[in-house]
């Protein structure tokens, strides 16, 4: 587009992204009112403007512009001037124009006059001549006419190789007959008046583009006034391109004539008739001489049914048509036509007798390049097949050791043919077959080669092969090319293609036993050398006969990491008793599995965890279980009977601690003796919570605290209890005692807390002696998938196989295949219900965000922060990379983080700065509190909960407040749930975001977005959970154009991760990419 381009500079970006929306939504209606003056009527949602465009000084670099918008009327140039520009180009070539100035001007405000009272003019026009009418009747005289006739010159046309086509007229007379044909001479720019209007169409597409009479035969378009400019044509030479089109409207004016010269007259002659749209083809034919001593060659042109002799033809032509004595038709044609040449001009060829299995032989191969018809006695057939490409790699003795050369040809039948072999059939003598080349059908696989980035040997003089690649890309051409079905060979090797796999188990005492690998066209490969060689890093594997066999990179992209999980043994793989349920997922995805009966009935018994059965509390148990809880008790019975591991990831607010301590009763009731006590590990604001929940619903149950001093004689006397409670902390220090002892549950509460497994708490919980395990979590999955390792290597040891095994499979994203092979293995060992799915009587929760506008000096301080650290940042990631750069990333967002939410939380000097965030949290909380309603009040930095409780101690409005350093936790939270006078309770995020029930408040302020949204969703939750009866109201307030509203875009947009598994949410951070960090700081 160049007038829009030559004025770009006169419009800032704004107006230009408007205009832009206004161009493609086809918002601009266009008029040309004169040569070079355009008015736009551009649609808006208020209303229409009129926008116009002057251009008769363009040339000089002056476009006078007009808009009756108000940011016109300011002196400025709007978005409707750009949408008229834009729609100018769309519709007009246009010549560029540097330095292009725009004015306001008169001529463009005189075009926008004039086209609004246009309608004006139109009726006094019409007034005006139907007044004339009424007046002076007159008598309208008949005008001449002339009727064209379009003549092909045949000698002309073979003399210069295209259709060679004059123009002729006759006038119309007064007796009604016609004149003289003459010779026409024809002026686009006035053309005289026609008999039938459609000859003028029909002289304007023949002269548009195609060599004709006349001095000069150039043709333009210009923009202010679609003019065109050319002088007078008697003639045209019709090329292939306009061939097909023209023909056939010629033979529909019935004036379309041919002569053998211009000297021999037409005008009576037949009109050509059409012969359709199908071509017609050329064929050799073979036929017996009269005296049956020899064979001669002829050729026929043939289409459907119709056949006829090549020398019967007018005129034949390279160009695609074929001219009879009273019809034209298109003519598919290519190297054959010097057979067509051949035989037009010697009429037929004479072969001996007895050379006829040669002649047919020669004509099949090389020689013919077209159809042949050979006589039934020749015992010769011609059978379609598609070509088999083959490809050959080899090294090339050349200085580019970088690059592979290959040669290529096609298979057709059980013969090869090289792409540059001039036959145009493939022939087998002995089987008396001939396959014709499939010419388009070998463009088109040799477009595979295109697409993967082969190119053509241009140095052929120096080695024969028809290619070239990149030595590195040698694997994935392969297995490109392979699954395209291409036949591969790579340095004298044939590379196989791999087939179906085929799988068997047997059992053991201890462990399952996985046999089988896969086929490679006959050679088969066991399953530990595919795994072997794919942790080489390699592509092929070399088969017993020599050859290579392509790995099945996407069975095992698929399942690879899955079978890794066992352990290689010889050509088997060992599955651990607990892997039976991966195992099972593994092979319910494939054919041709063989099982034994001991494999079948396990399997089976773990299949029937759907159907598992509610289990209803024991009678001992104080109170009443919800539905879902009883089924919750029932999974746990069946963890019980099978003695595996199990996670219980019930939502937050569901009750998994009530759900446990049932399970625990009914131990202690109905337990063998001499089981021990179990071991609940748990973070240490939860301890009293555990043992409060106990003394409530199984007031039966023995539970000691072992935390703080004295706990070692609570250890001493461990058979004494039912339940030890405990910290994670406790547990780090204590493991060298515990690991002594043998507890009936080890059940970690919050087991997030063991997500990286290389932790000193994941190590001192996996060290745990214990008949069954047990975890409890919300999120079992926050950051990556990894962490399910560590989660299911305390629950069933081994189970997984190695981390770094698993830590490949998590890596490979939330889509894959794999994943959801995982997610059925697990599904047994992991129960989770959201609230949506299981409490429809919970008050409903409204989530919204509250967008708060800085001030003018907050924003300032927020910007030059920005500014500063876009700088510094943008220098250390393109010195240090952004890997080594991670550590001033993460300090740089939490600076900005700092100063969306207070300036002061970034400097001291900045206290008195005013915070947008501050004054619309001291809104809300005044109209809560005013309504009677309680509140949360979360944020992650403990330094702006401190400002928010100097601005709360101004407004006189009570509260309690929870950290990391509280240590009267029970109190703080009995004060606010059951104190009507204590409104507001202020938590830091990660010290209150778990393990606290404040069902008595209905609103949620959460004043900085947390890069996990599961952390978020925690704390939301303490108030919305069972025992809430009001509606809950959570808000996030974040400050617009900051980090803060990144961060969100950033939480949508890898929430994914671990929903594969389980419902759960992701964190951002630890994902963090360099393009992330761009969007972060814009």
């Amino acid at each position: 587009m160049s007038i829009a381009n030559s004025a770009a500079s006169a419009f800032d970006d704004r107006t230009r992204n408007r205009g832009h929306e206004y161009f493609t939504n086809n918002e601009i209606d266009l008029h040309q009112t004169d040569p070079r003056s355009f008015v736009g009527v551009v649609k808006g949602p208020l209303g229409a403007h009129t926008a116009a465009i002057d251009a008769y000084e363009y040339e000089q670099g002056v476009l006078s512009t007009h808009c009756d918008c108000p940011q016109f009327k300011k002196g400025r140039f709007c978005k409707h001037l750009w949408a008229t520009l834009l729609e100018i180009d769309s519709l007009y070539e246009v010549p560029l124009k540097r330095n292009l100035r725009l004015i306001a001007g008169n001529g463009a405000a005189d075009a926008a006059e004039k086209q609004s009272n246009q309608w004006k003019s139109q009726i006094d026009a019409i007034a005006a001549e139907s007044n004339r009418r009424v007046r002076d009747p007159g008598v309208v005289l008949r005008n001449k006419v002339r009727q064209t006739w379009f003549v092909i010159d045949v000698a002309e046309t073979q003399a210069k190789g295209h259709l060679h086509l004059d123009f002729f007229y006759r006038e119309s007379l007064v007796n009604g007959g016609w004149g003289k044909c003459r010779r026409m001479s024809y002026d686009r720019k006035s053309p005289p008046l026609f008999a039938d209007s459609g000859d003028q169409e029909l002289l304007d597409l023949l002269c548009g583009g195609q060599t004709g009479g006349g001095e000069s035969t150039s043709h333009y378009r210009q923009w202010w006034g679609s003019q065109y400019s050319r002088n007078e044509v008697s003639y045209v030479e019709l090329f292939p391109a306009t061939l097909k089109a023209a023909l056939p409207l010629l033979t529909e004016t019935d004036r379309l004539v041919w002569q053998l010269d211009s000297s021999q007259p037409f005008e009576d002659a037949e009109p050509l008739a059409w012969c359709g749209s199908e071509p017609w083809r050329f064929r050799l034919v073979v036929e017996a001489t009269e005296d049956d001593n020899g064979w001669i060659i002829g050729g026929e042109l043939y289409r459907d049914d119709e056949s006829v002799r090549v020398e019967e033809p007018v005129l034949l032509s390279a160009d695609g048509f074929v001219l009879f004595g009273d019809r034209i038709g298109l003519l598919e044609v290519g190297a054959e036509f010097s057979w067509i040449v051949a035989l037009r001009r010697e009429e037929k060829i004479e072969v001996p007798r007895k050379a006829g299995e040669e002649l047919a032989a020669m004509l099949l191969s090389s020689a013919a390049n077209c159809e042949v018809r050979l006589p039934e006695e020749f015992g010769w057939k011609e059978e379609a097949v598609d070509p088999q490409p083959r490809l050959v790699i080899a090294s090339q003795n050349t200085s580019k050791a970088s690059r592979l050369y290959a040669s290529l040809s096609f298979l057709y039948g059980d013969k090869p043919i090289a792409l540059d072999d001039p036959q145009s059939s493939v022939v087998n003598p002995d089987k008396k077959v001939s396959h014709r080349r499939n010419r388009t059908k070998e463009q088109q696989l040799i477009a595979n080669l295109r697409d993967l980035g082969l190119r053509p040997n241009t140095d052929r003089h120096k080695n024969e092969a028809h290619v070239w690649l990149q030595r590195k890309q040698l694997s994935q051409v392969v297995h490109n090319l392979t699954g395209l079905g291409w036949s591969v060979e790579a340095e004298g090797r044939k590379i196989r293609k791999a087939g179906s796999f085929s799988l068997s188990v047997s059992s053991n005492v201890d462990w399952f036993e996985l046999d089988g690998g896969c086929d490679f066209e006959g050679q088969t490969v066991a399953l530990p050398a595919l795994l072997a060689a794919v942790r080489k890093g390699e592509k092929f594997v070399v088969l017993d006969d020599g050859t290579q066999g392509m790995l099945p990179e996407e069975w095992l992209e698929q399942y690879g990491a899955l079978a890794e999980l066992g352990k290689a043994k010889g050509d088997s793989l060992r599955f651990a008793h607990s892997q039976a349920a991966l195992l099972d997922a593994l092979l319910a995805a494939q054919d041709n599995v063989e099982t034994d009966e001991q494999f079948l009935e396990i399997r089976d018994r773990l299949r029937s965890f759907s159907g598992i059965e509610p289990k209803h509390e024991i009678e001992s148990f104080q109170g009443e279980l919800r539905e879902y809880q009883r089924e919750g008790l029932g999974w746990l019975n069946f963890l019980q009977e099978y003695r595996f591991g199990g996670c219980l990831a019930d939502d937050m607010g569901l009750g998994k601690t009530i759900q446990v301590l049932a399970m625990l009763e009914d131990r202690r009731v109905n337990g063998e003796e001499g089981r021990g006590p179990s071991l609940a590990v748990v973070p240490r604001s939860l301890v009293f919570n555990w043992i409060d929940e106990a003394a409530q619903f199984t007031p039966q149950l023995k539970v000691a605290n072992y935390t703080g001093p004295g706990r070692e004689t609570v250890l001493e006397n461990m058979n004494d209890y039912d339940l030890l409670v405990t910290t994670y902390g406790t547990l780090r220090r204590d493991i060298v005692q515990l690991r002594e002892k043998t507890f009936d549950f080890a059940i970690l509460d919050e087991a997030q807390a063991i997500k990286n497994d290389k932790s000193q708490a994941a190590k001192a919980c996996r060290l745990l002696p214990a008949r069954r395990r047990l975890a409890m979590t919300g999120t079992p999955v926050e950051n990556h998938l990894g962490e399910l390792w560590s989660l299911f290597e305390f629950l069933n040891p081994g189970m997984l196989g190695r981390s770094s095994t698993f830590a490949r499979l998590a890596k490979n994203g939330g889509d894959h295949e794999g994943l959801r092979v995982l997610a059925s293995a697990l599904r047994p060992f992991m129960l989770r219900r959201t609230k949506q799915q299981v409490l429809t009587e919970l008050p409903e929760k409204t989530e919204q965000t509250l967008v708060c506008e800085m001030g003018s000096r907050q924003r300032k301080l927020y910007d030059e922060l920005r500014d500063y650290y876009r700088a510094s940042l943008t220098q250390e990631v393109q010195k240090q990379g952004f890997a080594k750069s991670k550590i001033h990333v993460l300090e740089a967002l939490l600076r900005l983080r700092q100063a969306a939410c207070h300036p002061g939380l970034v400097s001291e000097k900045n206290a008195g700065v005013p915070s947008a965030k501050l004054d619309m949290l001291a809104d809300q909380i005044a109209e809560v509190v005013a309504e009677g309603h309680k509140a949360l009040v979360f944020s992650q930095f403990t330094s702006f909960l401190r400002i928010v409780r100097a601005r709360l101690d101004e407004m006189n409005v009570r509260y309690e407040y929870l950290d990391g350093r509280t240590r009267n936790r029970k109190e703080k939270v009995d004060a606010f749930q059951n104190d009507p006078e204590c409104p507001l309770f202020l938590i830091s995020l990660k010290a209150g975001g778990h393990g606290l029930n404040l069902t008595a408040a209905d609103y949620v302020f959460i004043l900085d977005p947390w890069w996990n949204p599961a952390v978020e969703a925690q704390a939301i939750d303490r108030a919305h959970r069972i025992g809430q009866t009001q509606r809950v109201f959570a808000y996030r307030l974040i400050c617009r154009d900051t980090v803060e509203d990144k961060i969100i875009q950033l939480q949508q947009s890898k929430r994914d991760l671990a929903d594969a598994i389980v419902a759960s949410n992701n964190s951002v951070i630890s994902d963090l990419t360099a393009e992330d960090l761009e969007l972060l700081l814009s």
